[in-house]
């Protein structure tokens, strides 16, 4: 029988653990919290110090009960929940759901692997409650400001609507992008590109300036251009100066969860929420067969980038045994933001990708590949480029052309961090050019060009500014982005986030009646007080009475002063075929729909579709319309569906194939678009 009861979150990783262990260790799993507030409630004492009133998850009974006797069984109860807050306070609610009778032990551990559980057995610790009282805060905080706010926007908005700390000031800020892009006004202005020729060579250059004007010359109109134009005297220009320099470009620390969600959003096209699913995987642990269970990340939830010395070593030896010693490198890191985690990291160097690869799902393995790749790149040598910058001047018109090569690549052999903006050629070449010598114009094109607007926020723009701004912790990042799509205040187009008109009232009155809630310093600040609390620095309680004493009146003058807005149903133009009722557009959770105004008595409705001006390439009759799948994907299908069932997520054109005679499709990738057969080989780039 086993004298030692372990509790963890998941029933993964009990089995993970559980073989580590051996006979005299039961493992068990909480399934996460088993006490949380009751949701029917604020369940907290305001006039009390806000003391929280835990109650048993429904459900949790059954579990609960089970645990107990297990633990009455046993002679020591280790409560090895994640090495975080969260789960720092699962391991506290369960030693309260438990009872005083067990003795208890705090286990921690980075990474799920033989050596570092079994490391963590022999020096277990107390329950930490600084970390404790830090979750407890951001808990009553996070109650505190949903529970208040959102029975407001029930009675003057309309139901199911709510706000929150952080998912608030992620709404603003989609939001006020989405203004600065209306109230964006272009503004014109010009390039001058010249192609050059030396010898059989030739290589392109910009205007810069002219050699009189002090300041760079700006081409804000035709005229500007055409003065410059004037200028020129013949075509050759003369190579006034070549600065070559040689530049090193370093690697990218190891990820944190916020820039593995960045990156993976980028790279991979996940969304912040299955990131972390796949990584929680990874982490539990994975069956390799011959070494059995291991999980094959260390834990994925931190701020740091902190590496260990025996995982470096293993890099090392890795990069040298593979690459050679020049590739090895030591790179800096970066301060931990809050705690002392290592960063997101593979447990073992030599679990490869390409080894790893058979026992992984294909998401898995394009996950673990990432993670396993910036790793090994963080721990390799800078890339070195040859940089050269050569200014050609006629008649005191000045061009300039730069280029660079990859003189060693160093990291960029395994990895280059991604970017949601275009990338540097890094090979651009430029042909040998010397000082003095004389080269000649082939052809001078001016363009015309407008500034454009800031772009919108992809879900990897929206972690970033969020991580920047201090606001939540990368935690909380999937779950905030999950809300406020599922509470229909946002929705996607070509990846990237557009506010819905509900999301638009909401953060007017947000706005308007709970300033704090939504200005990024205050958040910031807040995050910066929870900080204290787990560093001892802060009492929880005076953190919830400093912000509770300035919310209360904020809630009273809203429940007071807020007008109830009613949201009209407009008028679609058409009646309603069962009963000839006008039909309207509401509003409903995944955007709006039509609906006959006759309701409750006639509950017809119908999705909103919107032709594209192409025929049915399957049944030649109907016309094909955009739809949105329940989570508000774009698809396309037959306006006479489900007489006709064709269905396809990308653009029919209207056009068919010149090689099969099959119908052509847009294909979109990132911002690149290209036009594909959906029976052979055929492309060609969109218009």
């Amino acid at each position: 029988m086993a004298d030692n009861l372990v509790i963890v979150e998941s029933p993964a990783k009990a089995k993970t653990i559980e073989k580590y262990l051996g006979k005299r260790y039961k493992v068990v799993a909480s399934m996460g919290h088993v006490r949380d507030l009751p949701r029917s409630q604020t369940g907290i004492d305001t006039e009390n110090n806000y003391e929280p009133k835990y109650i048993t998850i429904r459900g949790k009974g059954p579990l609960l009960k089970d645990l107990k006797k297990e633990a009455k069984k046993a002679k020591k109860v280790f409560l090895a929940s994640d090495p975080d807050r969260e789960g720092e306070a699962i391991a506290w609610h369960l030693s309260h759901a438990l009872g005083d009778n067990n003795d208890y032990y705090r286990v921690v551990f980075n990474e799920i692997t033989k050596d570092a559980v079994k490391e963590s057995f022999k020096s277990p610790n107390e329950i930490d409650m600084q970390l404790v009282d830090a979750q407890q805060a951001r808990r009553i905080l996070d109650r505190l400001v949903g529970y208040n706010i959102s029975p407001v926007l029930w009675k003057k908005v309309k139901k199911g609507l709510s706000a929150g700390r952080v998912q608030s000031v992620a709404l603003k800020l989609i939001i006020d992008r989405e203004n600065e892009i209306r109230n964006f006004v272009p503004e014109e202005y010009w390039t001058i590109e010249g192609t050059f020729k030396t010898g059989r060579s030739k290589f392109t250059g910009k205007f810069n300036k002219l050699k009189r004007d002090k300041e760079k010359t700006k081409l804000k109109t035709k005229a500007d251009v055409d003065n410059v134009l004037k200028e020129l005297s013949g075509k050759d220009y003369l190579i006034e100066k070549v600065e070559k320099k040689e530049k090193k470009r370093y690697p990218a620390q190891p990820f944190t969860t916020s820039s593995l969600q960045q990156e993976a959003a980028r790279k991979l096209n996940f969304k912040a929420r299955k990131t972390m699913m796949l990584a929680q995987q990874l982490y539990e642990g994975i069956d390799i067969k011959k070494e059995g269970t291991v999980g094959l990340i260390t834990y994925m939830r931190t701020d740091s980038t902190r590496i260990s010395d025996s995982a470096k070593a293993e890099a090392y030896q890795l990069i040298n045994d593979t690459y050679g010693k020049e590739y090895t490198g030591v790179q800096k890191e970066k301060k931990a933001a809050q705690d002392a985690h290592e960063a997101v990291r593979p447990t073992s160097a030599n679990r490869t990708p390409e080894n790893m690869k058979q026992y992984l799902s294909r998401d898995q393995h394009r996950l673990y590949k990432l993670i396993w790749d910036r790793f090994i790149a963080s721990q390799m040598a800078p890339a070195v480029l040859d940089t050269v910058k050569v200014d050609l001047s006629n008649n005191g018109v000045l061009f300039r052309s730069t280029g660079q090569t990859i003189k060693f690549k160093g990291f960029m052999t395994i990895y280059i961090e991604g970017t949601d903006d275009a990338e540097d050629d890094l090979n651009n070449r430029l042909p040998e050019l010397k000082e003095g010598e004389t080269v000649t114009e082939e052809k001078i094109e001016p363009s015309q060009h407008f500034t454009q607007p800031p772009p919108r926020y992809t879900e990897a723009r929206l972690v970033k500014t969020l991580e920047e701004s201090g606001i939540g912790r990368p935690s909380t990042y999937a779950p905030t982005i999950d809300t406020i799509q599922k509470r229909n205040y946002v929705r996607m187009d070509q990846k990237r986030f557009i506010p819905t008109e509900i999301g638009e009232i909401v953060n007017e009155q947000v706005v308007e009646y709970f300033p704090d809630i939504i200005d990024v310093a205050f958040t910031r600040n807040m995050e910066d007080s929870l900080d204290a609390v787990a560093e001892g620095e802060k009492e929880w309680r005076q953190v919830i009475d400093e912000f509770y004493k300035g919310f209360e009146p904020q809630v009273e003058r809203a429940e007071e002063e807020m007008e109830k807005i009613e949201i009209k149903d407009e008028p679609v133009g058409e009646d309603c075929e069962k009963c000839g009722s006008p039909m309207v557009y509401k509003m409903g959770r995944y955007g709006k729909f039509m609906a006959c105004s006759n309701f409750p008595e006639c509950r017809n409705t119908k999705a909103i579709v919107k032709s594209i001006g192409v025929t049915c390439p399957t049944c030649k009759e109907g016309d094909v319309v955009e739809r949105k799948s329940k989570r508000g994907r774009i698809f396309y299908g037959c306006d006479k569906y489900p007489d006709c069932d064709f269905v396809s997520w990308d653009r029919p054109i209207g056009r068919n194939c010149p090689k099969c005679e099959h119908y052509l499709i847009e294909k979109k990738k990132g911002q690149k678009a290209q036009v594909k057969c959906t029976n052979c080989d055929y492309t060609e780039d969109a218009s």
